[in-house]
């Protein structure tokens, strides 16, 4: 799948409805046609939830441009997590990290039961905190948390191999999964205008740093490197990097600048998409086929236990 078939894809989940269907193939399939019962297509039971009922329109409505928020992102399977409790440290975190306050575990996990109960075997799942007070607005004393959890289709991303373009950037706040963010869809645009597939940053200490929403890993040799730079530590990677030292892959941080990439032996982006898709073009350098590399990350999320709520 291209990023601009993802950002397609991505566009529909968004709305909750699927407008374009892909063959095995990778065909095109027209939109549902009335009367067409050949191409009918059941609407998917995804939720939209807040406190664990039913998202109404005047309790969306203020939340639909806010970026004082943090989410976590999620694949689910058969109603169970991989990473669960990575996912659930990851929202106690960046609570008090934001509003000095988090919420107790076991209700978070109510929440993400309540939008499990009749879910379908495989979907996403997204998990955001926000403040009731809302933005531009100083913290009170009673301040309380909500979470919003939506579902959607599942997604294992693009197949890859992916051609990244670089770019001088640093998020704000980089440890923290918060919303709001105009510059990762910019620069992957920027990127997708000069002939890239996404973008992947570099910080103004001339360190490679993470990619537009992804986290990036390289292999030198037989061991992993991870980019040291300020970065959003994903579920993701977290799991990959408990599950390598459980399987005695060699890993470690390094600062790795783009004038490092060619001697590198693999590259791959990863999310809570998938724990690993090839990169073949890392800014101007070409990188050797990282199949094995890919298979290795693989191997190592597939150890991670499936986790229910």
């Amino acid at each position: 799948m291209t990023v601009r078939k993802l950002l397609v894809f991505q566009h529909a989940i968004n709305r909750q409805t699927i407008h374009l269907l892909e063959d095995h193939a990778g065909r095109a399939l027209p939109a549902t046609e009335p009367g067409d019962p050949s191409m009918t297509v059941t609407p998917f039971p995804f939720v939209t939830q807040l406190n664990g009922m039913a998202a109404t329109q005047d309790a969306l409505a203020p939340l639909a441009f806010a970026g004082h928020a943090h989410f976590t992102a999620m694949q689910v399977r058969d109603g169970r997590i991989r990473g669960l409790d990575l996912h659930l440290a990851r929202l106690r975190d960046a609570s008090h990290a934001l509003f000095g306050q988090a919420l107790p575990d076991e209700r978070m996990r109510a929440f993400l039961r309540a939008a499990l109960a009749h879910a379908p075997s495989a979907l996403s799942l997204t998990a955001t905190v926000h403040a009731t007070t809302g933005e531009f607005a100083a913290a009170r004393d009673d301040e309380a948390l909500d979470v919003l959890v939506r579902t959607a289709p599942p997604s294992s991303g693009p197949a890859g191999p992916l051609d990244l373009a670089l770019f001088d950037y640093e998020r704000v706040l980089p440890g923290i999964k918060h919303v709001g963010e105009v510059a990762k869809t910019h620069f992957l645009r920027r990127a997708v205008a000069q002939g890239f597939d996404d973008a992947a940053f570099v910080d103004r200490h001339g360190r490679i740093s993470e990619g537009s929403i992804w986290n990036l890993a390289f292999r030198d040799g037989d061991t992993v490197v991870w980019p040291a730079a300020d970065r959003l530590d994903g579920v993701t990677m977290q799991i990959v990097r408990r599950q390598l030292a459980r399987l005695g892959v060699a890993q470690h941080d390094r600062a790795l600048t783009p004038a490092d990439v060619p001697a590198m032996t693999g590259a791959v982006v990863m999310n809570s998409w998938t724990p690993g898709i090839a990169v073949r073009r890392f800014g101007a350098a070409t990188l050797p086929d990282a199949a094995s590399f890919v298979a290795l990350l693989h191997r190592a999320y597939e150890a991670e236990p499936l986790v229910a709520p």
